[in-house]
Parts: structure tokens; C-alpha cells; sequence
């Protein structure tokens, strides 16, 4: 007999918990494609700048930065990614990330390595936006003048 599939949402409700590897590039370089572990965890309380909830958009599950906390919701940005994100709201969070494991090394959210990170990467925004704009710009330049036949 097969089981039904259960959804995060399920699993945090039951468990507690919910612990899996990361997918893509959006945190990098915090959590590295598919090599690095995160564990969430239910949502208690409001949100703050710098947690990095897990919440839906569409279908999809990101795990994204808080860069802002508004009236309404929150500014979501992925470490490695340019855009913000606006208008998630408390409905949108599914759960909050509390703790990962990198190179079989354990860190909770409250480790002061990970702090200075957190803040340190939402301070350098503006500087990382114009910086992916410059290593485009340059990756191009690089295309055409190393790749013509």
C-alpha cells in the first residue's frame, strides 16, 4: 500500500519540523545547490528582518532573506538574487528556517558567525545589485571577444 505524499505544511504540523536539502542557487553563498541542509521549523510569532522564512509563491516553496518588515507583510530577497520580492505576507510563510547544516557542521540562527552574515549581506544589497550588473556586463564583453570564430 502507497501513501499519499504528505506537504510541508503537513509534516510541520505533525513532526514539528521539516528538514531537507536546499535546491538552486537563489541563497548562494550561504546554502550551496542540493549540498546543504536546512531544518524549519512553524512559524510562532511575527517575523523580523533577517529570518528566512519558507513561503509559497504559486506552487512553489522558496526559501528566501527578509530584507524589510512592513505593515503588511514583508520584502523578500534571496542572497544571491537581485530583485526584491514584495507583498509576502503571514498568509504566504509556511514555516521559518532555524538551523542548517553545512559541511556536516551544525549552526542554529542565533550563532554569531551567521548574524554577522545575515547582516552584513542585507547591508550590501545596492553594492551586489551593481556588482551582478557589472559581471554580466563583463561576462559579455568576454563572449564576444573569446568566442568568436
Amino acid at each position: 500500500m502507497t501513501e499519499t505524499p504528505q506537504t510541508v505544511e503537513q509534516i510541520l504540523k505533525s513532526e514539528g519540523k521539516y528538514v531537507s536539502t536546499t535546491v538552486g542557487v537563489s541563497m548562494l553563498p550561504l546554502f550551496r545547490n542540493r549540498k546543504d541542509t536546512v531544518v524549519i521549523r512553524p512559524v510562532t510569532e511575527r517575523l523580523k528582518k533577517y529570518d528566512v522564512p519558507l513561503y509559497r509563491r504559486g506552487d512553489k516553496l522558496i526559501l528566501h532573506r527578509i530584507v524589510k518588515v512592513t505593515d503588511n507583510g514583508y520584502i523578500i530577497c534571496g542572497d544571491n538574487c537581485e530583485n526584491k520580492e514584495y507583498d509576502i505576507t503571514d498568509e504566504d510563510i509556511v514555516g521559518i528556517m532555524t538551523e542548517f547544516y553545512r559541511n556536516d557542521k551544525h549552526y542554529t540562527v542565533s550563532h554569531k558567525g551567521y548574524i554577522l552574515y545575515s547582516k552584513i549581506h542585507v547591508f550590501l544589497y545596492p553594492l551586489r545589485k551593481a556588482f551582478m550588473a557589472l559581471r554580466r556586463s563583463a561576462a559579455k564583453v568576454y563572449r564576444r571577444v573569446f568566442t568568436k570564430k
